[in-house]
């Protein structure tokens, strides 16, 4: 596993994850923005990648509607996913998320085929682009974020995953480690975004480590499943701009790094017991 954070994809945004000591960087490039035009750009993002030794981790489009009312694929939505996979599949970014909105005149199982056929265009066109398809656990224009959902679909396709983020579960009132434990080998994206509950509800989104999740038993798990990706920190809060959420990365950062095992660790005989 590695450290990577959420940010831009111009050469200052490399610069910057950079001089935060990151090692990747996660693209959020969601309905709101032309994919097009971000594409346009792959030469620069791949220079800057380079330059700059930061890779990029995750690509991701958030909140777009991908179904119609008929339960049809939106040919617009899905080309745009599509250019963003090539822009990941050009910048060595092995996963691409996105997420697959409800059509509330239609049934459950029927909204449920038409995410199994959305998937499975996702994938079949990054089949040869060595990126993998995650589906996000965020309810934005998106209902495939449950065991629920995920026993159905990811059931029907074995190679979609899921980009997890425990402040949503916690949200939800569900059991995030739960989750974990049994999805977890379908993870293939997590977010560090941190969730302050107070009196049984959010009451912030608090950097990881000042926040009350239970960070070492949900990073107990990754390594159980044998997650080893990139863990994306989010900056979330309203409370923590400026100079306070400056450092609050800067904590979470700190906080985090004691969690992930150094690539260069090796195994010593004298500490291993059988």
């Amino acid at each position: 596993m590695y450290l990577g954070i959420i940010n831009g994809w111009e050469r200052d945004h490399f610069r910057a994850v950079s001089g935060l000591g990151l090692k990747g960087v996660e693209f959020c490039i969601n309905h709101d923005v032309d994919s097009a035009k971000v594409l346009e750009k792959k030469e620069e993002i791949k220079s800057a990648s380079e330059e700059f030794g930061v890779k990029v981790g995750s690509i991701g489009r958030w909140g777009m509607t991908r179904i119609g009312e008929n339960g049809e694929i939106i040919p617009e939505a899905l080309q745009h996913d599509k250019n963003l996979i090539d822009l990941a599949s050009f910048a060595g970014c092995p996963v691409f998320n996105a997420g697959c909105n409800y059509i509330d005149s239609r049934s459950y199982y029927e909204n449920c085929d038409s995410a199994i056929k959305y998937f499975s265009a996702l994938i079949d066109y990054a089949k040869d682009k060595n990126v993998k398809i995650a589906v996000y656990n965020c309810d934005w224009s998106n209902f495939v974020y449950d065991p629920k959902a995920w026993s159905y679909i990811l059931g029907a396709l074995p190679e979609l995953g899921i980009k997890y983020d425990t402040s949503h579960a916690i949200n939800r009132r569900a059991d995030y480690l739960k989750e974990i434990a049994d999805w977890g080998e379908r993870i293939y994206h997590v977010h560090i975004k941190g969730n302050l509950q107070v009196n049984g509800s959010t009451y912030d989104d608090s950097p990881a480590g000042l926040d009350t999740t239970k960070w070492s038993a949900v990073m107990s798990l990754l390594y159980i499943k044998g997650y080893n990706g990139m863990l994306s920190i989010e900056p979330h809060s309203h409370n923590w701009r400026g100079a306070k959420g400056q450092w609050g990365i800067r904590f979470t950062i700190d906080f985090m790094k004691k969690y992930v095992m150094p690539e260069d660790f090796e195994e010593a005989d004298d500490v291993y017991f059988p």
